[in-house]
């Protein structure tokens, strides 16, 4: 007679479920300040006079892309949480379509002010793709949702906030680049153009397909 019983976790499956509520909240407090940031850019060009005067040659795009990304970033990291998909469903629902809301709006600017970023036509490139890409996840999101296959949604969900993310990487890599290296700003721009995106994609789908691996069906045994 065989009967099906639940396959045990593995070692490397429950460290994961511990990790994963942690790296929860850092990629949400690592968002917050850089949310308030670009919330703030837009009225502040004291914060980046150089950039602040290029991006505002295209005002309705930059004001797009700060005021949507932001919004983005600033509640993103809250529809990865469980307890808020568990006990204040309606709200993860509104939260997300804040969020769906940001990346569009954000996306359209950011196609606009590709086009224009420092650094020429690697960063032109590199950010119109970051942006192309960022609005077809975040369709097929909706798309997934509103068919109502979750699974679905929430692996897009993760790639189109992976890519949301970034605008924290950008950052952070920029600050190593230059400050740690001793990199120029050019130099430092146009690699981050790339880097501060693609391998947040990258590490995105490991995940996703880790996590595919470790909900398999249970395993038949035989007594």
């Amino acid at each position: 007679m065989t009967e099906s019983v639940p396959a045990r976790p593995s070692g490397a499956v429950r460290l994961g479920r511990l990790i994963r509520p942690g790296a929860i909240v850092l990629l949400t407090l690592l968002s917050l300040p850089i949310a308030f940031y670009g919330l703030a850019f837009p009225f502040s060009p004291e914060l980046n006079p150089d950039f602040f005067s290029r991006l505002m040659a295209l005002p309705w795009y930059a004001y797009a892309h700060f005021l949507g990304s932001a919004t983005a970033l600033l509640v993103g990291g809250f529809q990865f949480s469980g307890l808020l998909r568990q006990r204040r469903p309606t709200l993860h629902r509104w939260t997300g379509r804040v969020y769906l809301g940001g990346v569009l709006v954000g996306g359209i600017g950011g196609l606009g002010l590709a086009m224009i970023s420092h650094g020429g036509p690697p960063t032109h490139v590199a950010f119109m793709l970051l942006s192309v890409i960022w609005l077809y996840s975040g369709a097929q999101a909706y798309r997934a949702i509103r068919a109502g296959n979750v699974s679905e949604h929430r692996r897009w969900m993760i790639r189109n906030f992976a890519l949301t993310f970034a605008a924290v990487t950008l950052r952070i890599q920029l600050g190593v680049f230059v400050g740690a290296l001793g990199w120029t700003f050019d130099e430092a721009y146009l690699t981050v153009a790339w880097f501060s995106w693609v391998p947040n994609l990258l590490v995105a789908e490991w995940w996703i397909l880790r996590h595919a691996t470790a909900r398999r069906p249970t395993e038949t045994t035989s007594l």
